[in-house]
């Protein structure tokens, strides 16, 4: 695996990038420390500014992949957010050191964050979701020896979490699409 780790790792930059077209990207090497940097040793955090595809900030993992993947194929991860802050660069760190440290994210997980998402926000979990803001074409991002695919990490309420829990995913999505919240409002009232 190591000999297309580093490979994947700007593999799914160039998708992101590509995807981005006309968006500024920059590419942050969070220091995670030594002892969690050897669990997501090439891992960077791509800042995709607003542009032509939104309005809003993305900010998408490259390397979970090149430490995970099983048989080829493995996850990536993405948040969008009001405002460029180097919480979400931080919070994506840690989504990425969370799957690679044992947890194995994947769609319709959860992970507490242990703090609400923002100073004063109700959102306190991340729900792994589809990428509906960015679509398919974002998701499926084909990488040396299999394919990667960006999931959405959606900030969410323990309310939210607890309503997912009792009734299901897709019914939780539903009280979402209902709501027409917007995700990156951080202030946003919980839907259940």
């Amino acid at each position: 695996m190591s000999s297309v780790r580093v490979p994947a790792a700007e593999v799914v930059e160039s998708h992101v990038r590509a995807f981005f077209r006309g968006h500024a990207v920059e590419v942050v090497h969070h220091d995670l420390g030594p002892e969690r940097r050897a669990v997501v040793p090439d891992l960077r955090v791509l800042v995709v500014s607003p542009g032509p595809r939104g309005d809003s900030w993305a900010y998408v993992t490259a390397g979970c992949w090149a430490a995970m993947e099983k048989d080829g194929h493995g996850p990536e991860f993405v948040m969008t957010a009001h405002v460029r802050d180097q919480r979400f660069i931080q919070l994506m760190a840690m989504i990425a050191y969370y799957h690679c440290g044992g947890h194995q994210l994947d769609l319709e997980h959860s992970m507490p964050i242990g703090e609400p998402w923002v100073p004063g926000s109700t959102c306190d979990h991340l729900l792994i979701s589809l990428p509906y803001l960015h679509g398919p074409d974002l998701e499926h991002c084909p990488v040396p020896g299999g394919h990667a695919r960006v999931l959405w990490t959606l900030p969410v309420t323990t309310a939210e979490i607890e309503f997912r829990r009792q009734h299901g995913h897709e019914a939780l999505e539903q009280l979402f699409d209902e709501a027409e919240i917007n995700p990156t409002d951080p202030f946003r009232a919980s839907v259940v």
